[in-house]
Order: C-alpha cells, then sequence, then structure tokens
C-alpha cells in the first residue's frame, strides 16, 4: 500500500462515519416528537446516549489497542447499523432509548482507531518522520463535508417521501443505516492491518484495562499531553455552548421556530463548510505560524474573537442579527478546526502505537467533560444573565485556552524508531 492510497482510504472511512451522523441530526427531535415523546423523554434519550459514550471511551479506544483498529470500527459501523434501523421504525420511549444506547456504543468504538490506523500506516511506509498534517487535514475536512451533505440530505429527504410509504422522518436515519453498512465492507476489506495474535477472551479482558491505565498515565504523565487535554476541554466548552444557545437564538431571529428550524438548518451546514476549510487550511496556518503550536494559537484566537462577536451582537434583531450571528458561526468553526487538526497531530506525535487510540479517547473524553462543565455553569449563566454574557464567558474560556500553546513543551515519546522529540512541539 502506498501513502497516497492510505489516505484515499482513511478519507473514505471518515467520510461514512459521519455522514450517518448528519443525515439523522436534522430531524431526529422531530421524528421522536412525532411518534409520541415528550420533550423530557427526547432529553432522557439524549443524556443517555451520552452518558453510554463517555463511559465506553476509554475502555473502547484501549480495545482498538489490543485487538486492532479495523475489528473496532467494524464493530462500530455494525452497531450504527443497528441503532438507526431501530430509530426508524421505533415507536415508542423504550424502543428509542434502546437505540441511543446502540448508537453511543458505535460513538464510542468509532473514535480514534480510523486516525490511529491511518497515522500507524503511513508510519510502516515512511517511517516515524512522516509529515501527519497533511492526511489528518484532509481526514477532518473529509469529517466535515459527511457532516454538511448528511445534514443537507437529512433536511430534505423528508420532502421527497411520500408518507403513504413511510413516515417521512424516518427515512433519514434509515439512509444514515444503509451508508453504515457501506462502511462495515470498506472497513472489513479495505483497511489492511498488521495481524495480530489471537488472544483468548480472557487474555482480552486482561490486556484492556491495562492499556486503558497506561494510555491515561501517558496523557497524564507528560506535559506536552497534560496541555492538550486541557485545551479538548475548552473547546467541549465552546461547542456545548454553540449546540445549546444557537437554535434558539435563530428561532428568536428568524420569528417563527419552524423558520428557526430551516435557519439552523442552513447555518449548520455552513458551519460544517467552514469547518472543511478550516481542517483544509491547518497546514498552511501551521506553516505561516511557524509549527503547530503557533498555528493552534491562531485558530484558538480566531475562534475566541467569534465567539466575542456573537457576545458583542446579542442584541441586534432581525435580518442583521441573522446574518452576523451566521457569520461568526462558520469563522467560530474555521477557527475551531484549525485548532483541532493541529492538536490532533501533536498528539499523535507525542504517543507510540501502543496507546495511540487510548490516548485519543482521553482527549475525546476531556472535550465532552469540558462540555458538561459548561452546561452545568455557562448555561446557567445563559439563563440568569443572558445571552451577551455567556457568549462572553465562552469566550474567555477559549481565548485563555490560547496560553496553553505557549512555550509547548517537547514530546517525551520514545520509540525504536525516533529518538528525537516530535517535532510537533517546536511552535
Amino acid at each position: 500500500m502506498t501513502a497516497r492510497s492510505a489516505l484515499r482510504r482513511y478519507m473514505l472511512v471518515n467520510f461514512l462515519t459521519w455522514l450517518p451522523i448528519g443525515l439523522m441530526m436534522a430531524g431526529m427531535v422531530l421524528l421522536m416528537t412525532e411518534r409520541g415523546l415528550s420533550l423530557a423523554q427526547v432529553g432522557l434519550t439524549v443524556t443517555v446516549f451520552s452518558v453510554v459514550t463517555v463511559s465506553l471511551e476509554l475502555p473502547t479506544g484501549g480495545l482498538a489497542d489490543v485487538v486492532g483498529r479495523r475489528v473496532v470500527l467494524a464493530a462500530s459501523a455494525a452497531f450504527t447499523v443497528a441503532g438507526l434501523t431501530l430509530m426508524s421504525v421505533s415507536t415508542t420511549f423504550w424502543m428509542f432509548l434502546a437505540s441511543g444506547v446502540l448508537k453511543g456504543v458505535a460513538r464510542a468504538l468509532s473514535s480514534g482507531p480510523a486516525t490511529s490506523w491511518y497515522v500507524d500506516t503511513l508510519h510502516g511506509i515512511e517511517g516515524h518522520e512522516a509529515d501527519l498534517r497533511p492526511g489528518l487535514a484532509r481526514g477532518g475536512a473529509m469529517e466535515s463535508v459527511a457532516l454538511c451533505v448528511g445534514v443537507l440530505a437529512g433536511g430534505g429527504v423528508p420532502l421527497l417521501v411520500p408518507p403513504a410509504l413511510m413516515l417521512p422522518l424516518a427515512a433519514p436515519p434509515l439512509l444514515g443505516a444503509v451508508a453504515a453498512a457501506v462502511l462495515l465492507v470498506v472497513v472489513v476489506f479495505a483497511l489492511p492491518e498488521p495481524a495480530h495474535a489471537r488472544r483468548s477472551l480472557a487474555s482480552v479482558l486482561r490486556e484492556v484495562p491495562a492499556t486503558v491505565a497506561a494510555g491515561v498515565r501517558v496523557a497524564a504523565g507528560g506535559a506536552l499531553l497534560r496541555r492538550l487535554m486541557l485545551a479538548a476541554a475548552a473547546s467541549g466548552v465552546v461547542l456545548m455552548i454553540i449546540e445549546l444557545l444557537t437554535p434558539g437564538r435563530l428561532a428568536e431571529l428568524a420569528g417563527t421556530p419552524e423558520r428557526g428550524s430551516l435557519a439552523y438548518a442552513v447555518v449548520a451546514a455552513l458551519g460544517f463548510a467552514g469547518s472543511a476549510t478550516g481542517s483544509a487550511l491547518a497546514p498552511r496556518a501551521a506553516r505561516l505560524a511557524g509549527g503547530s503550536a503557533r498555528g493552534a494559537i491562531a485558530g484558538t484566537a480566531l475562534a475566541a474573537l467569534s465567539v466575542g462577536a456573537l457576545a458583542v451582537t446579542a442584541g441586534l434583531g432581525g435580518l442583521p442579527g441573522l446574518v452576523s450571528a451566521g457569520l461568526a458561526y462558520i469563522v467560530l468553526f474555521v477557527g475551531i478546526a484549525v485548532m483541532a487538526v493541529l492538536c490532533l497531530e501533536m498528539t499523535h506525535n507525542a504517543v507510540t502505537a501502543a496507546e495511540r487510540t487510548t490516548v485519543t479517547s482521553t482527549s475525546s473524553l476531556s472535550q465532552q467533560s469540558g462540555g458538561i462543565a459548561a452546561n452545568l455553569t455557562i448555561a446557567t449563566l445563559a439563563a440568569q444573565a443572558g445571552l451577551a454574557a455567556a457568549w462572553g464567558a465562552t469566550a474567555v474560556v477559549l481565548l485563555s485556552s490560547a496560553l496553553l500553546f505557549l512555550r509547548m513543551p517537547a514530546s517525551t515519546r520514545s520509540s525504536p524508531a525516533q529518538a528525537r522529540p516530535a517535532r510537533a512541539g517546536s511552535g
């Protein structure tokens, strides 16, 4: 396999992993309410999905490091097929809850293995001096493209489905299940990796906790990785606040919930396009800034200024408020994507294959923990002091996180194939 072939396969897997999520995103809540769930039951279903994902982040990362990336990615695709198929036919709260559990398992399983497979494969082809930025940037861009295409298709497909055939809102998750089935085939037949020694179930059960513990020690023990985990938590804060506050703000500006829903679908799609652009620009940002850490500072600062713009324009109404909010939203995701790609590069350059997926799962867990903290604090501030105060607090948190990249420590990774510090710490 060549580096170009590995990149094509990585991009395809990333696209097919996120396409089902985009397809179900626009109509998920409406489908549940259409089939009789209350808003409280919808919220509980979403919460169960989040709890399952967070609970399994580290164990599934350790599993991927023990049994291989392809096995875990295939299992994720299978759980996605089951979860979205069940979602499309669910008629009761308990069926939707079971679907949320299956989707949570799938999300946890998919967190990290594809990127780890690409990094391991590229290192095998070009050595540990291989430049990770271009491939990781294109992989991140494909995730955003998939979400953009998915959310637009998921919003438009129900308009084309005859009600006599099926409930129109059930069509997007069913299409998502088909996409996940295609992903399963691609993973099984197009992601070769070194053969793993046969292990008994007891052996796997012993190795996974040990691998998780070792990965957590690596993430907590190195100054560079500790900073990257804190940066992930800060990004989780802003992503959670965006998700919580933007729909209501757009509905207020658009005049009705229905128009607000359409406005949010359009803005979300544009935001994903902005994220794809930011991912593609990340290598250039690092070159212009003089290193990955300095490029991450630039991306973080751009995102923080965008959130600040949301705070400043929180009092605008009508079309000016809608346009300013939409533009800030798009620029925000450009900055976040630049930072995310460069942080991902620094993370992979700081670890070895033995704990690669576990450490990236730890980063994902840090991001989600930041989101939970924001939900408990800044979301409460929004209810009590208004949107401007909440956006302002979020901007301060994000801008402060840029300090984490100043004088970034060198990687302490030791590997037989690499004796020098990772170049990501040079910024």
